[in-house]
């Protein structure tokens, strides 16, 4: 079966075929720096991140771009503000985010490129505009001349003349149209510049992503991901200055992901409605808050809120309980004794993995691809129910719950293991021990409160046959 892509330029689904034969080129919008990650640039890039592992897992050679846009307009305020320098403000949230994408188990990307180190590659993309008689330069300024890329519009689905309408030049702009924008603009004072033809300045904000994804990937790639909230003005832009100086297809497949959302509002600075990934991992277990996320299909709105959260750590659990049943069920057959697997479960992981990748190659959806892994986590605690297991039964057990955990691997679950009994802090020892002093002696509230009390510390106290598992909670 082949992969299938929805186009957001073309609005439908397409084959996935690949421009070059050696590698998939893949570029992902990343952060403009002047700020910590919030929850939506971590969700671009986990849905960035899951389609890169799925088309490895089909056998393709990634080459994987994510962005950082290291100075703009907000990124001088913000330093000017706190009286440090424009690279000081970068460099602090850029190692906020590496510090969160590893948490979240995203996997590092191919290059991390940065607006303030390509700027030659900017200039030369400049000029190149410039010579196909698309941009002008305008007091130092150069501005891309909309009205003479006649498709401009085309991919965000709006007319010029409404954009006429509300369109208008900034105090400071020298553009011959409103609707025109700067690929360079010129220095002010007290702002970081460098030399070009035009003078002293810095680049625009779009010509960046142009300029460092065709460094990176070539004048025509496959896949330009990033947040819905990029489709205009960003993305229109792209298309448009890197279309006109190549007059090749930009991006294959733009794939921009569903806005993070709280009580239905889009979560940002500017509305207040914003939470940093910082505030949200010190409440919330990263593994958690990362499939809650793949519970969703990536172009769809995420809503965001802790009964939700609270619902995903559930869920979660379940499918590891699988993985732990089989563990202790099975710790006791001797692997070069076992038999031939049982049939039934080993259809069922066999059925899975198929039902997995069909779920995958229709545009990458997650959400029914982990509802296959929770019917495969059904099947093998039917068969853990039956007791002791026979060797054919416990080798089909093993398999399948390893089938299980590659699955979630494929979408990026960490899959974090228990803490060793050994490295349980003393004082949640000490409280399990009384709690099972408590249920010998049938002292069942004092039992309960020695559970809440483990709660608050942090772990889970499960009752089992053989005795009582303790792990750290999300884990």
């Amino acid at each position: 079966m082949p992969i299938r892509i929805y186009d957001n330029f073309r609005r439908r689904k397409k084959e996935f075929v690949p421009v070059h034969s050696d590698y998939v080129g893949m570029y992902v919008c990343g952060m403009t720096v002047q700020d910590k990650p919030h929850i939506g640039h971590m969700y671009a890039s986990i849905a960035g991140d899951t389609m890169r592992r799925y088309l490895e897992y089909r056998g393709y050679n990634v080459r994987y771009i994510y962005n950082f846009t290291d100075v703009d307009d907000k990124i001088i305020q913000k330093a000017n503000d706190e009286g440090i320098s424009w690279k000081a403000v970068a460099e602090r949230n850029i190692e906020a985010y590496f510090k969160y994408a590893e948490l979240l188990g995203i996997k590092p990307a191919s290059v991390y490129p940065r607006a303030s180190e390509h700027i030659d590659e900017i200039i030369e993309l400049v000029t190149r505009i410039m010579d196909k008689g698309y941009a002008y330069e305008s007091g130092g300024d150069v501005y891309f001349a909309v009205e003479k890329w006649s498709d401009y519009g085309t991919f965000s689905g709006r007319k010029l003349d409404e954009l006429r309408a509300g369109a208008r030049v900034e105090p400071g702009e020298k553009k011959r149209n409103p609707l025109d924008f700067a690929l360079w603009k010129a220095a002010k004072e007290g702002e970081p510049y460098w030399e070009s033809p035009w003078g002293n300045g810095r680049p625009g904000w779009h010509i960046e992503c142009s300029a460092m994804s065709m460094k990176y990937l070539g004048e025509s790639f496959d896949i330009h991901g990033g947040g819905q909230d990029l489709v205009f003005p960003h993305h229109e832009n792209e298309i448009a200055q890197a279309e006109a100086a190549t007059g090749k297809r930009f991006a294959n497949f733009w794939v921009e992901n569903g806005l993070v959302n709280l009580t239905g509002e889009k979560m940002s600075k500017s509305t207040k409605h914003f939470f940093s990934v910082e505030d949200i991992c010190a409440e919330v277990n990263p593994d958690i808050l990362k499939f809650y996320l793949l519970s969703t299909h990536y172009r769809s709105p995420v809503e965001f809120n802790r009964e939700r959260i609270a619902e995903a750590e559930a869920a979660l659990e379940r499918l590891k309980n699988a993985m732990r049943n089989v563990t202790l069920a099975t710790e006791d057959l001797d692997p070069a004794e076992v038999a031939p697997p049982e049939e039934e479960l080993s259809r069922a992981a066999a059925e899975t993995e198929k039902r997995f990748v069909e779920a995958m190659d229709d545009d990458f959806n997650t959400a029914k691809a982990l509802g296959h892994l929770f019917d495969l986590a059904k099947a093998i605690n039917r068969q853990m129910e039956i007791g002791t297991l026979p060797p054919e039964t416990g080798a089909a057990a093993r398999a399948a719950a390893l089938k299980l955990r590659k699955l979630g691997d494929v979408l990026g679950l960490l899959w974090k293991e228990e803490p060793d009994e050994a490295q349980l802090p003393e004082e949640v020892k000490t409280l399990v021990e009384q709690r099972q002093t408590a249920r010998s002696n049938r002292e069942w509230a004092k039992a309960d409160e020695m559970r809440s009390r483990i709660e608050r510390m942090g772990f889970v106290v499960e009752d089992r046959p053989e005795g009582p598992l303790v792990r750290k909670k999300g884990s």
